[in-house]
């Protein structure tokens, strides 16, 4: 289980801390045209990096979206079950 603190923004912009990242997690049931209104941003410390189970998820993310963004790194997983890490 991941232990930290989650800061969750309704916004589209968000002002992130110096050693945190924001993340939009959800799911679309389109993989072609997304509705990114499924999505939530979070912003997270960059210390989830390192855990296991948030790598696995990062290994999904690539192989969905690929490696480029122009905006929050996008993690393809329920908000449920985010915050279950």
């Amino acid at each position: 289980m991941i232990s930290g603190k989650m800061k969750m923004k309704g916004e589209k912009k968000m002002n992130v801390e110096k050693g945190w990242m924001a993340v939009e997690v959800g799911l679309s049931n389109d993989d072609i045209f997304q509705d990114y209104s499924e999505f939530q941003t979070f912003s997270i410390p960059i210390s989830y990096l390192y855990n296991p189970l948030f790598q696995r998820l990062l290994d999904k993310a690539s192989e969905m979206y690929g490696n480029q963004s122009s905006g929050p790194l996008m993690l393809p997983c329920s908000v449920e079950d985010f915050l279950l890490l």
